[in-house]
């Protein structure tokens, strides 16, 4: 006995659409998706940020900038230190002294003279032994006078050169701070532009990418509608593209669409070879 089998086929118009809509799909991901022009870039170095970098890591800027001052207070010190800050008149001031002195203790041994003649001993013992004891007396007086002269410079030499190798010192930590607050700027000015090239490059991966996602966003919206159709139930198409999804978010959006448009497209098939 012949079985005879009743199967209710969609509407001419429906089967229209499900066959233009797998013809879509098969055109669609024949080709692949030029990834390369929403993949994720970063912004390089702004031109700040390269000479931070530079200044940072020069020689003699920020990677040694103390040496010459370390150097240079290691002049200043030591048993040498303060010869660098010796007057340079100290003996022009020692000569004319000492020749005032001189002149001084010549009128001296005049008085005696002239005493020792108003008291009729000129040229006699006691004349010279008042002379030798002045001259003994006066050539002491003398050297003092001298060696206080050249304690005097001294002792101001010295305080110079600890005053010098002490700014030295403050310098050799000032100067690389100075260094660094240039570097910290600069490095602070080049992030700021790199954030905003890094923004630009972001804003147009992001466009990139709803430019590509357009086709199957569109096919996507056509094959809500045409399963609410089929069904007769009404349907709600949820967008797959979403701001900066994640890679995985993106894949498991392509093949949900995917599937659900072979799906249909399986089930047009189906219908076709029944008739």
């Amino acid at each position: 006995m012949a079985v005879q089998q009743t199967q209710m086929l969609p509407p001419q118009y429906v089967e229209d659409l499900q066959k233009d809509l797998g013809q879509q799909l098969t055109a669609l991901t024949a080709a692949p998706l030029d990834t390369s022009r929403f993949a994720p870039q970063v912004a390089g170095q702004d031109q700040a940020q390269q000479d931070a970098y530079t200044m940072a890591t020069t020689q003699g800027q920020g990677i040694g900038a103390f040496s010459p001052y370390i150097t240079q207070a290691g002049a200043y010190s030591g048993p040498q230190g303060y010869q660098s800050f010796m007057s340079p008149y100290q003996q022009d001031v020692i000569d004319a002294t000492l020749s005032e002195y001189d002149t001084q203790a010549a009128q001296g041994l005049q008085g005696i003279a002239d005493r020792a003649a108003m008291s009729g001993n000129l040229g006699g013992g006691r004349e010279g032994v008042m002379r030798a004891q002045y001259q003994n007396k006066s050539d002491m007086n003398r050297a003092l006078l001298q060696s206080g002269l050249l304690q005097q410079g001294f002792t101001q030499a010295n305080q110079l050169a600890n005053q010098a190798f002490g700014q030295q010192q403050a310098l050799a930590q000032q100067v690389p701070q100075l260094y660094g607050a240039d570097v910290n700027t600069l490095r602070s000015a080049g992030a700021g532009q790199q954030s905003q090239a890094q923004a630009v490059l972001d804003a147009q991966r992001e466009a990139n990418r709803l430019e590509a996602y357009e086709p199957y966003e569109r096919l996507g919206y056509q094959q809500t509608g045409v399963a609410s159709i089929a069904s007769g139930a009404p349907g709600q198409y949820q967008s797959m593209v979403t701001p900066n999804p994640t890679p995985l978010q993106t894949a498991l959006g392509i093949a949900s669409v995917g599937g659900g448009l072979l799906g249909n497209y399986g089930d047009y098939l189906r219908g076709v070879n029944t008739k």
